[in-house]
C-alpha cells in the first residue's frame, strides 16, 4: 500500500467520523446509552399529509418558494377568520356553523423541513406524495366512516373524536399526525417503556421496550406498540389495533412502523411505514420533524362543559318530530 493511499484512506475516515459526530453533537444520551427521546415536542406544520396538485412535481421547495407560500397560506387563513363557508374551518369540524375560528388553530407556519429542504407533503413514498389508491374493502369501509357522520340514532354511532375518546386526524395514532390545533407531545422514558402523553385529548401512548406483540384477540384503542432500538433510532411496531379505530378506512390488518431519531437537540425525525394489504394497494411512508418546545402541556378536558352530544341528538329528534 502506498503512503498517498494509506494518507488518503485515514484523511477519508476521519472526515467521516468527524461528519458523523458532528450530526449527533448536542444529542444526550440517557444512562444506558441510547438517545433521550424525553422532553415536549410539537408536530405542527403546514405541510399537508399529501402533496397538492400544484406541487405535483416539486416534492420539496427552496426558501425563497417556501417563504411565498407560508405567507400566502397566512393570508389565506386570516381572510377566511370567522366565515363558517371556509373550507379550512369546516375541515376543523364546523361543517358551515363557524364554530372555529383563527384562535383555535395552531397548526404552525411552516412547512416541514427534513434534510435541509422544505417538503410540500409529509408522504414520501410513493414519489408523487399521495396515499396510494384503496381496495374495494377499503373502499366500502371508507364510505361506512363517512356515514357515522350523518348517523343520529345513538351515542355510539357517533364519530370517536365526538365522543373524546380519541383525538381526530389520528393525532394520538400511529401514525402520530398533526392537525389543527394541540399538537405537542411529552416523552417519558425508560430502558422498559416509552411513553408519550398526546396533549389532543390526553391520550396516552405506552411502547414496551423488546417485547412480544399480545394475542391477536386483545385489541387496543393505540394498538399495541413493541419498540427496540437499532442503533440511535427508535423502532416501534404497532399491531392490534381496536377494530372501532380506523386510519383512511383501515381494518384490523393495519400495521405501522415508526422510526424515531433524535438528529440534534432540538430535533427528532419521525418516519412512519404504513402498510395494510385489504385496505391500500400497496405500502407508503411518511415523514417530519418533531422540534422541541417549552412546553408545558396543559389539560385537555374534553368533556367538561361539553354540551354537544345532547345537543347533536337532541337535534336530531327534533328534526324527525317536524311534521
Amino acid at each position: 500500500m502506498s503512503n498517498r493511499f494509506l494518507a488518503s484512506t485515514i484523511a477519508t475516515a476521519f472526515l467521516l467520523a468527524t461528519s458523523l459526530a458532528a450530526q449527533n453533537a448536542g444529542v444526550p444520551k440517557t444512562a444506558d446509552g441510547h438517545p433521550d427521546l424525553q422532553g415536549v415536542w410539537t408536530n405542527a406544520t403546514i405541510t399537508p399529509l399529501e402533496r397538492p396538485p400544484a406541487f405535483a412535481s416539486k416534492p420539496t421547495l427552496s426558501d425563497a418558494e417556501a417563504v411565498e407560500f407560508e405567507k400566502l397560506q397566512a393570508k389565506e387563513l386570516q381572510d377566511e377568520d370567522g366565515k363558517s363557508e371556509s373550507p379550512l374551518l369546516a375541515a376543523a369540524g364546523s361543517n358551515g356553523t363557524g364554530g372555529y375560528n383563527i384562535l383555535f388553530i395552531d397548526r404552525g407556519t411552516e412547512l416541514a423541513r427534513v434534510d435541509g429542504v422544505k417538503r410540500t407533503s409529509l408522504i414520501f413514498d410513493p414519489p408523487n406524495g399521495r396515499i396510494p389508491p384503496l381496495t374495494a374493502d377499503g373502499a366500502k369501509r371508507t364510505q361506512a366512516d363517512m356515514m357515522s357522520y350523518i348517523r343520529f340514532d345513538s351515542v355510539k354511532q357517533r364519530p370517536l373524536s365526538e365522543r373524546c375518546l380519541l383525538g381526530f386526524g389520528s393525532t394520538s395514532g400511529p401514525p402520530m399526525l398533526p392537525v389543527l390545533y394541540n399538537n405537542n407531545y411529552q416523552i417519558v422514558q425508560t430502558p422498559d417503556t416509552i411513553m408519550i402523553l398526546v396533549e389532543m385529548v390526553h391520550d396516552v401512548r405506552v411502547i414496551r421496550m423488546n417485547q412480544e406483540h399480545v394475542p391477536p384477540d386483545v385489541r387496543k384503542w393505540l394498538g399495541d406498540s413493541v419498540g427496540h432500538w437499532e442503533g440511535d433510532t427508535l423502532v416501534v411496531d404497532t399491531t392490534n389495533f381496536n377494530p372501532h379505530v380506523r386510519f383512511r378506512g383501515s381494518s384490523e390488518n393495519l400495521h405501522v412502523i415508526e422510526r424515531f431519531r433524535r438528529v440534534d437537540a432540538g430535533t427528532i425525525l419521525y418516519r412512519a411505514t404504513i402498510d395494510d394489504p385489504t385496505t391500500f394497494t400497496k405500502p407508503f411512508s411518511l415523514e417530519y420533524p418533531f422540534l422541541a418546545t417549552p412546553g408545558p402541556i396543559y389539560e385537555y378536558a374534553c368533556h367538561e362543559g361539553n354540551y354537544s352530544m345532547q345537543d347533536i341528538l337532541g337535534g336530531a329528534r327534533k328534526t324527525e318530530a317536524r311534521p
